[in-house]
């Protein structure tokens, strides 16, 4: 299991990455980037019921932001081996079953979501086009109730990075369920 950070990637670059996706591209983060003025990173898994909370308000996220240059991208990290609930075919299956409009990479290494400090699904990171970490956290402060959500963290920091205004807050903690992480062979 990684070392929990107190230390914010807040104005820090990105963790770059290539990762495969459930539609048989590769992704890499740098040269992706290039093409949005703004990219969601948001780590999340097959079987978490926060992500299946918001899967359809991510994918009306993509739909609204989508002309503005906005792009969403999940990476499920989880170990694989812990079970088949999280392997790159059920990934595939997940994707086509809940119709994401937003590219789905698989982490099978672990390291990008290390690298990002990441420990829960779902926990998103804005990045702006520079590659610049803008936004980490919480999607919005009600996993459970579209309707009643008051805080819409993650719309907000979207919509004030458009408006190249200052994002309020920058880091909320994320809601849902901790990562799963490989277990270290003995040795």
């Amino acid at each position: 299991m990684p070392e929990e950070s107190n230390v914010s990637l807040i104005g820090a670059y990105a963790p770059d990455f290539e990762l495969p996706g459930v539609d048989g591209e590769v992704y890499h983060l740098t040269r992706y980037r290039e093409q949005f003025r703004a990219l969601v990173v948001i780590f999340m898994g097959n079987e978490c019921p926060t992500v299946a909370q918001y899967i359809d308000r991510l994918k009306a996220m993509q739909t609204d932001f989508k002309e503005e240059g906005v792009s969403l991208i999940g990476i499920n990290a989880n170990a694989a081996q812990e079970g088949l609930k999280d392997s790159f075919e059920q990934m595939k299956r997940f994707a086509q079953a809940m119709e994401l409009n937003f590219p789905y990479l698989r982490d099978p290494s672990q390291d990008v979501a290390r690298g990002f400090g990441a420990t829960m699904t779902p926990e998103v990171y804005l990045i702006n086009q520079a590659g610049v970490i803008c936004y980490h956290g919480a999607i919005d402060d009600q996993p459970q109730a579209a309707d009643a959500v008051s805080q819409p963290y993650l719309r907000r920091s979207i919509q004030a990075l458009l408006a190249g205004e200052a994002i309020n807050p920058t880091d909320t903690a994320p809601q849902g369920t901790a990562l799963t992480w490989r277990k270290t062979p003995v040795g």
